[in-house]
């Protein structure tokens, strides 16, 4: 009768146990609170001297003890290898063991050598082994075949109750991520900059992938290199600089193949970037997704930790969902630049016209008043005057010439202009367009300098065009030299052939970031400017099968050069 008894409030202390175990589930929302729960009830069950439950890293694949009860110092962080021990010979083939005398047991791995007996059960997840849970006794013979089967029946509840915590959590973290993700995209989606886009990128990897270090490599195309374009880190951007060759890295072979590699071993792979990234922060593992829109390739986006890691299939599927949008992002932002350019263009088209209509009713508004100077200046009887006189008396005439000829050219707009054009001799030419601007010259105290080819050079323009042009470049050089300086022209010869002059001032330069646009139309740099001498001036050159081309500016001054196929 007594015996009977005792099995009983055995039993019912095991139906307890078990009780509390399921409801872990329901009460605790993390899982190492729910396991410290489960070695509670398993030490009060047996009266163990200590328990631990361990689990198998995936990226080690060796037994970490997650949680234990009354195991000496020397278990913290201790990772065993499958198959050593008992609990890594329960962890490998999935079987409990039970050893009354671990002394004469050669499974046995002594961690505390207070510990006598040992029992321990697998903690099985979806079939497969994930840990296991070990109980321990300071004294010999301190479990059977009974308490055997009574940890079994815990070891499964308690994989029952890991396994809905890890899918609660994990379904909680997936939701999360979601959530993030949607709220990624809708960020990035109002972004015009593409610097923007990218760094939103590495940014929010870091966060959603709980990693130590992201980047952006952008591709170029032209160079078929990788730029480092934003890392970062959880304080923020990093200021780095690295570039690679699309075949020197694993990284190219993610964009060329246009999908995912990783490596878990950074040190130990030969890896052409970040070098001395890797070692100065102890980097181990790394994911490169490649940012692809409609076969386009746009760059990569790295993700890297500290420790050794295999990235989960959930992971790659947000990385590569993070990639995908960021392509979207920087398509839309190109889409856009390119819109905005469209409307510019529209915009300097429509004051184009205006200003044609406008030089139009002017050109036939100065025509008559022009033909009355003309004939004037033709009854005058001048021929008297010194030769310094007539020269500049030359000039007008030759002036007035080409006055009236800007003025047909402006009401006769898309003719042809070759009836203009005859053989002249290139000193000439500068020659007449520096006695134009030599009172201009001394009035802002610039020094001219002109130095002509040794063979005079005969080019087949219309002399007013190509002066014209010249003119627009000797101005702009006075407009850079407020307080003077020198202007140097020099006539010769390139070396494909052609006529060409520089022109050369020793002013302030032109500001880098308007240096590729200079010839656009309306673009200047002062308040005075109208924006339109230079993109005239290359037209004119253009016209006559040359061109005129921005050779280097700075602070020691700006060349220009104008090239002229030779008659």
């Amino acid at each position: 009768m007594e015996h009977r008894q005792e099995i009983e409030v055995s039993d019912r202390r095991v139906v307890d146990s078990l009780y509390r175990i399921s409801t872990l589930s329901g009460n605790e929302k993390d899982p190492m609170e729910a396991l410290e729960g489960i070695l509670d009830e398993v030490i009060n069950l047996f009266g163990a001297s200590s328990a631990s439950i361990c689990l198998i890293n995936a990226n080690s694949d060796k037994l970490l003890i997650e949680v234990e009860r009354g195991l000496s110092n020397a278990s913290e962080g201790f990772e065993l290898p499958m198959g050593v021990g008992i609990t890594g010979w329960v962890a490998l083939y999935g079987e409990p063991f039970l050893s009354p005398n671990v002394l004469e047991e050669e499974k046995y791995f002594a961690l505390d050598d207070r510990i006598n007996s040992e029992m321990a059960a697998p903690l099985i997840e979806g079939g497969r082994t994930v840990g296991a849970l070990n109980v321990d006794s300071f004294e010999m013979n301190a479990f059977n075949g009974n308490d055997l089967r009574l940890l079994v029946l815990m070891a499964k509840e308690a994989s029952r109750v890991l396994e809905n915590m890890w899918m609660i959590q994990q379904l909680r973290r997936k939701a999360d991520q979601l959530q993030t993700l949607v709220l990624v995209g809708q960020d990035m989606s109002g972004k015009r900059e593409l610097k923007d886009i990218l760094r939103t990128i590495t940014r929010e990897a870091l966060s959603l992938l709980d990693c130590k270090l992201s980047a952006f490599f952008l591709y170029n195309k032209e160079e078929d290199l990788l730029n480092l374009y934003s890392l970062q880190d959880r304080n923020g951007s990093r200021s780095y600089e690295e570039s690679l060759g699309i075949s020197d890295s694993i990284l190219g072979t993610s964009l060329r193949g246009q999908r995912q590699v990783q490596t878990r071993d950074l040190l130990r792979t030969e890896e052409h970037h970040f070098v001395s990234l890797i070692r100065e922060e102890k980097l181990h593992s790394m994911l490169v997704t490649p940012v692809v829109y409609e076969d386009e390739p746009i760059g990569v986006l790295s993700l890297y930790v500290d420790r050794p890691h295999r990235f989960n299939d959930d992971e790659k599927l947000i990385a590569s969902a993070l990639a995908d949008l960021g392509a979207i992002a920087a398509e839309n932002a190109r889409l856009y630049s390119r819109v905005f350019d469209s409307e510019e263009s529209l915009r300097k088209s429509e004051r184009l016209t205006t200003l044609g209509t406008l030089a139009a009713e002017i050109a036939h508004e100065i025509r008559n008043p022009l033909m009355v100077i003309r004939l004037l200046f033709d009854s005058l009887n001048l021929m008297d005057a010194d030769e310094a006189k007539s020269k500049d008396l030359s000039v007008i005439r030759e002036k007035l010439d080409h006055l009236e000829q800007i003025a047909g050219r402006i009401l006769d707009f898309g003719k042809s202009r070759e009836a203009f054009r005859k053989n002249f001799s290139l000193h000439e030419i500068i020659q007449d367009a520096v006695l134009l601007v030599r009172l201009k010259l001394e009035q802002s105290q610039v020094r001219l300098n002109v130095k002509n080819f040794e063979d005079d050079l005969i080019v087949y323009v219309d002399k007013g065009q190509i002066q014209q042009a010249l003119l627009n470049l000797m101005l702009n050089a006075l407009v850079a030299m407020p307080m003077g300086g020198e202007l140097y022209i020099e006539a010769g010869c390139s070396e494909d052939g052609k006529a060409q002059v520089l022109v050369k001032d020793t002013g302030s330069g032109i500001p880098d970031d308007l240096q590729e646009k200079i010839f656009d139309s309306f673009l200047t740099g002062t308040s005075e400017g109208t924006g339109l001498g230079l993109s005239i001036s290359k037209r004119i050159l253009r016209a006559h099968d040359g061109d005129l081309e921005l050779v280097e500016s700075g602070e020691g001054g700006t060349i220009f050069k104008i090239i002229l196929p030779k008659a």
